[in-house]
């Protein structure tokens, strides 16, 4: 049993991050997506910081480099501010099941910015599991237009659709960045400098929007408040710890496909929780969309 301790943990990651899209969903449609970003990055800088004080003796990442803070700062507000904030506005729009869908695009598109950026090889295997994957996004997210025999149409509501990719996009070169800042430095730490960075980008927004009224009005909203500290309690602080956890006791590979698997896990709550309707087109699409990550990782 403990050989598998690895792939047991990333298999719990996955129905963590399935339990906080589900809980910002519900609470994104009832407060807004910014009031949700900003109060669950506390919530979750709250968590992380108990934690790295029990296991580091220092609630704060006081011995990182300039290089460290700089890098993984721009790495939060990349990913963090701008990816998070697309996302949870695709979860609005579009709902938490197809924006997790397209969020299986973040791998390829990590690997494809890597080559870009970082100068990391990439094989005809790994572009065919780029293709693999977008191909089965593309089976959900777009129909045959009945108008027009010719063409295709979105399922979907198009500006859902995109903030999502662009959501994924943010999300892939905050991976990227923080994997270049991070180098050996503590993940715990290095998440916590990423949530730091978040925090103040939120709060900047925030203020230029003038919006502080609706953060104010969301924290008196019981079931909201408890729909964003259930997220932040299973995607920043559980999530992250068991994924770590994950890349630790197997390979990263194998780790980051079995996570990737959340487009699947989160079908049934959606159709339960959310009442939604789900094809079997759609349901074929979300196993493409993870084999295709399989494949980008697995398959060298």
């Amino acid at each position: 049993m403990e050989s598998y301790l690895g792939e047991f943990a990333a298999l719990a990651t996955a129905f963590f991050w399935t339990v906080t899209a589900l809980a910002f969903e519900a609470a994104g449609k009832r407060v807004g997506s910014l009031s949700v970003n900003v109060i669950r990055l506390c919530i979750g800088f709250v968590f992380l910081s108990v934690c790295l004080y029990a296991f580091r003796g220092s609630a704060f990442p006081v011995d990182a480099s300039a290089h460290a803070w700089l890098w993984l700062s721009i790495s939060g507000l990349v990913g963090l501010v701008l990816g998070d904030f697309l996302l949870f506005k695709a979860f609005i729009r579009i709902g938490s099941r197809i924006s997790m869908l397209i969020m299986a695009s973040v791998p390829p598109l990590t690997a494809l910015i890597g080559w870009l950026i970082m100068g990391e090889i990439l094989t005809p295997t790994n572009y065919f599991g780029m293709a693999l994957t977008i191909g089965g996004i593309a089976l959900v997210v777009l129909e045959r237009n009945p108008a027009r025999r010719q063409q295709v149409k979105f399922s979907r509501p198009v500006s859902g659709v995109l903030v999502a990719f662009g959501g994924a996009l943010g999300q892939a070169v905050g991976l990227v960045l923080s994997k270049y800042g991070m180098g050996d430095y503590d993940a715990f730490s290095a998440t916590q400098i990423r949530l730091i960075a978040g925090i103040v980008g939120f709060c900047l927004i925030t203020f230029l929007a003038r919006a502080w009224g609706r953060v104010t009005t969301a924290l008196i909203d019981r079931k909201a408040v408890m729909n964003i500290s259930l997220g932040a309690f299973f995607g920043p602080f559980l999530g992250v710890s068991f994924s770590l956890l994950a890349i630790q006791y197997t390979t990263a590979g194998v780790a980051a496909t079995i996570m990737a698997i959340v487009p699947v896990l989160i079908i049934p709550p959606s159709v339960l929780l959310f009442k939604e309707k789900v094809t079997m087109k759609e349901v074929l699409g979300a196993f493409i969309a993870v084999a295709g990550v399989a494949v980008l990782f697995l398959w060298k």
